[in-house]
């Protein structure tokens, strides 16, 4: 004869399945993370996207002040608008991004600069699209679009 289930038995049962569901893998938005960075005029700001959790990390730690040295970024400017760094119709390729103390002043630009001379980014302007604002500064995370 078989026996009906207790409640707890079934509590337990929901419970185990609830605990499980959370072992799916997350979201690919909650693997990104977004953060403000200040230019040398207000007007410069611009918006990073990051997906490598030692660079979220990094950027979280210039954010709460434990890391005040690397504080400025640097990566691979890419032509197009994209909804997290709007006004602008370009981007800092994700998987290009660094921090940095100092850099050479080949890949120094305003980012309205930047913004203004798209064209001619990853000729002398700007080579191989490497971009190193040194008035950058990772200021805060922002929500995501």
């Amino acid at each position: 004869m078989m026996r009906k289930p207790s409640l707890s038995m079934l509590a337990a049962a929901v419970l185990a399945v609830a605990m499980l569901s959370g072992c799916q893998s997350k979201p690919q938005d909650a693997q990104r993370a977004y953060f403000k960075v200040t230019g040398a005029k207000p007007q410069d700001s611009f918006v990073i996207m990051l997906k490598n959790p030692d660079m979220i990390a990094a950027a979280r730690a210039i954010v709460g002040g434990q890391e005040q040295t690397k504080v400025h970024v640097t990566g691979l400017v890419v032509p197009g608008q994209l909804a997290y760094n709007a006004p602008w119709h370009f981007y800092v390729d994700p998987d290009s991004i660094s921090f940095f103390e100092m850099s050479t002043e080949v890949c120094d630009a305003a980012t309205s600069y930047v913004e203004a001379h798209l064209a001619e980014v990853g000729g002398a302007f700007l080579p191989g699209r490497r971009w190193c604002p040194w008035a950058s500064k990772v200021s805060e995370e922002v929500p995501a679009p």
